[in-house]
């Protein structure tokens, strides 16, 4: 009988093993048969028309089906079927359901979601576009920059209720409030909690959210997880207002104002279209909702992507996107690169983020030619605070906040956090309580009340269990007259961005500062007479070096897969303002509390550098409307500026805090964004689809039949190189010997030009172009050859240029990147 029980035993804990190994994940699923969009954009526009509406039903049936002679009915859940720019479905099973499906008939790939996470007003004019000259740059004044475009923001939704999505003149709305316009665009207003009829205002044009995914995959919380468009996070609305927001928008917080804000294209004021008669050629905001404050997954973002295209947006931002390169796979070929990939086939212009990883190389999460990763970068605006001693010392520091009473005229006590402890407290005696300012119930409350207290950065900050909102929090509690958070001489200095705070504080990074203020404190505290004062930290100063590139934004170079092979591709594309960036937020702020209440946000990341690059391609294509993806990026490339405010290379933060260094294209890609220059390069480089395919075909470690999986397509015409793609930017990832590089320009200028070219070669390489200098009609082609050889054996990348200059004031920069691995391809 007992041999029976612990049987039985040991099966129950066989049958909760297999259970915990069998859990559910979300897969996504491509299939046989090609999507709907095309590379027609005449046809793109015609997705709604009710044969495409037929093929769809007829994909979705099919996927059903598929699922359905699979798998057991009750044991997944289909999520969404792909339908316009892949065939495909994401589905909600387990892991042994997955291997079945991967072995099913018709399905050409499988992997699993990896999910997405966010790459987290004064830009224009640092970008040379001024509100005096925006209007002879770009047709009829800033509040019609970008008129005639839709962009589509694939992200944290929108706050319809923000000024910068205000329309005061709203065009005619159908009841269920989508514009009534009959361009090309058709989408949709998808109502719900914080998000009424009416929000689609004219502004914004359409609004979906996706949630398939996030249901799946983790518990939702409806108080933050809303089930409409609505912008529970602020990620999307900052996105969305620094790319397209009003004009002139106060920027208010805590009462103080920081200026006026506005986007890089902002023309959707309706006003205008009105006057005009033609509502429907104003730039506007579509919105698709695909990650929340709990979790953000690739199947949502991918759906998102789907149904954007199937709108008609012209351009789509994705400032959100995996954090890690894809497992298994080839880097090009994930089913997300692969999404992309069809929607420039399918006409649309994608600016991604470079990611948030760097300094280091091969940290890029942007891979593929066919879409735009953004760098991030500083402008020479600058917020600086500072704290001015008893001793007449004044510490510069980081802190957007008003002074303590008095402005400086007036000193405080300052007293330590370690000094100021309640030494009858039950409290642990570890850093949270005794250095970091992190739990009021740790202070005497007489001691600090009305005092400047000093506390830590300590252990609790590096592991991101103490935070500045808990400053503040027991600041406010006991009523502190300030505070200031000092680098710990343990950790070294620190990162600090500047944070609007609603009581006088401030960050002092330096570990050198902090040994100047210990030094006064220490010798003044036994009499009880340290004393110091909070400046004005609010006012912004425009004398700094910029653009720096910033420490954290990812850099290249590209590479293949998770092993980290490089390929043949210039990645980051461009350098765009991402470092402190002011522009829309939601009062709710789900996941960064200290910014709860506001409507405006100071951020950093590369998903503020998309939004600048999304906003100017918004102006290039309202200048050019027939310009192809490809030619829109190419003329960003090739007239971004590689130079500094100072006449300097533009220089990139390193791994120490504070360090600098000289950049290269790796750090910047093209150079920093010139949107001015971009409206009328001169030249553009174009590719297309079949293009596309071909660099796949040629790159090493692609195999033709997993090309064929995720595409569709056969190796036909593969090039002889990968690095034959005609892209704006030369980069060889292992140069044997020598090797002959081709690209064709296309002039876009009205006249006839003369071009001379000029090449600064990488060192160990000799570079020869030809012709060396050429004569271009309007729409005409010139083929130009590059006899790149080694003649140093270097094994790491090293950079240079070609230059060509025209007649007409037209340069067009060609950046070179190449590691050469043998000076002879004979070599062993």
């Amino acid at each position: 009988m007992a041999s029976r029980q612990i049987m039985a035993l040991v099966l129950i804990f066989v049958f909760i093993g297999g259970a915990v190994a069998e859990k559910r994940e979300i897969y996504l699923a491509l299939m046989e048969g090609d999507p709907i969009a095309s590379s027609s954009s005449s046809r793109r526009h015609a997705l709604n028309s009710e044969d495409l509406r037929l093929r769809a039903k007829s994909m979705v049936d099919y996927h059903d089906q598929l699922l359905e002679s699979t798998l057991e009915a009750t044991s997944y859940s289909k999520l969404y079927s792909f339908k316009h720019v892949i065939n495909g479905f994401a589905v909600h099973a387990t892991q042994s359901e997955a291997e079945k499906l991967k072995r099913a008939v018709g399905v050409r790939h499988l992997e699993k979601d990896r999910g997405v996470k966010l790459m987290t007003t004064y830009t224009p004019e640092f970008l040379g576009l001024p509100p005096g000259d925006r209007g002879r740059i770009l047709q009829g004044g800033s509040r019609d920059a970008g008129r005639g475009i839709v962009i589509g923001f694939v992200d944290t939704g929108i706050d319809p209720l923000h000024p910068s999505f205000a329309n005061t003149y709203p065009v005619a709305t159908s009841e269920d409030g989508n514009s009534s316009d009959s361009g090309k665009f058709t989408g949709d207003c998808e109502m719900g909690p914080l998000f009424p009829a009416g929000s689609c205002n004219g502004k914004i044009v359409s609004a979906r959210f996706f949630a398939a995914g996030a249901r799946a995959a983790a518990p939702l919380k409806p108080y933050v997880d809303f089930m409409s468009p609505y912008d529970a996070v602020g990620h999307g609305s900052h996105v969305a207002a620094a790319a397209a927001g009003n004009v002139d928008v106060p920027v208010v917080v805590n009462g103080f104002v920081y200026g006026r804000a506005r986007g890089m294209a902002p023309a959707a004021n309706t006003r205008l279209c009105l006057l005009s008669q033609e509502p429907s050629s104003c730039c506007r905001i579509a919105v698709y909702k695909a990650v929340y404050p709990t979790i953000g997954t690739l199947t949502d973002v991918i759906a998102a992507i789907d149904q954007a295209v199937q709108d008609g947006v012209d351009l789509i931002s994705l400032a959100v996107g995996p954090d890690d390169p894809p497992e298994g796979t080839i880097t090009f070929l994930s089913v997300f690169d692969v999404a992309l990939l069809f929607a420039r086939r399918a006409g649309v212009f994608v600016a991604q983020a470079a990611g948030n990883k760097g300094p280091a190389p091969y940290t890029m999460l942007s891979f593929s030619p066919w879409s735009v990763g953004a760098a991030s970068s500083s402008t020479d605006r600058t917020y600086a605070g500072s704290l001015l001693l008893g001793n007449g010392l004044r510490v510069r520091g980081v802190g957007l906040s008003g002074p303590t009473p008095g402005s400086g005229m007036l000193l405080h006590r300052l007293i330590s956090a370690k000094d100021a402890l309640n030494a009858n407290g039950t409290y642990p005696r570890t850093p949270p309580y005794t250095d970091e300012c992190q739990h009021p119930e740790a202070f005497d409350p007489a001691t600090v009340q009305g005092s400047i207290v000093l506390c830590a950065f300590s252990a609790g900050f590096l592991s991101q269990t103490s935070s500045l909102d808990s400053i503040i929090s027991t600041a406010r509690a006991l009523g502190f007259m300030g505070f200031a958070l000092l680098a710990n001489l343990s950790y070294g200095d620190f990162i600090a961005e500047p944070i609007p705070f609603g009581i006088p504080g401030i960050l002092i990074p330096k570990v050198a500062d902090v040994q100047a203020i210990l030094k006064y404190y220490e010798g003044e505290k036994s009499g009880g007479s340290a004393k110091a004062a909070i400046e004005e930290g609010r006012v912004a100063s425009y004398n700094t070096k910029a653009p720096i590139v910033s420490r954290f934004s990812s850099r290249g170079p590209d590479f293949l897969n998770i092993g980290k092979a490089p390929v043949d591709v210039l990645k980051p594309d461009v350098l765009a303002p991402g470092h402190q960036v002011w522009a829309a937020w939601s009062p709710i702020s789900a996941s960064q509390p200290i910014l709860t209440g506001y409507n405006f946000a100071l951020l950093s990341g590369t998903s503020m550098a998309t939004a600048h690059v999304i906003g100017a391609a918004a102006l290039i294509k309202q200048h050019n409307p027939s310009w192809s993806p490809a030619m829109i990026s190419s003329a960003m490339s090739t007239t971004a500026k590689n130079y500094d405010n100072h006449g300097e290379i533009i220089s990139a933060e390193g791994p120490a805090v504070g360090s600098l260094y000289p950049s290269t294209p790796f750090d910047v890609g093209h150079g920093q964004l010139n949107p001015t220059a971009a409206i009328d390069p001169g030249l553009v480089f174009e590719s297309d689809y079949d293009d596309y395919l071909s660099f796949l075909c040629s790159t090493p470690g692609i195999d033709p039949a997993a090309l064929k999986a995720v595409t569709g397509e056969l190796c036909t015409r593969p090039f002889s190189y990968q690095s034959d793609l005609n892209l704006p930017s030369v980069t060889i990832s292992s140069l044997v010997g020598s090797r002959m590089i081709s690209r064709r320009v296309k002039n876009v200028g009205n006249w006839q030009e003369l071009y001379t070219c000029t090449v600064f070669p990488p060192s160990g390489t000799t570079v020869t172009i030809s012709p060396p200098w050429f004569t271009i009609n309007p729409q005409g082609m010139q083929d130009l050859h590059l006899q790149v050889n080694a003649t140093e054996v270097r094994n790491e990348f090293s950079h240079g240029e070609v230059i060509l200059r025209g007649r007409l004031n037209h340069i067009v920069r060609i950046p070179l990147s190449v590691r050469t691995v043998s000076s002879s391809p004979w070599s062993p």
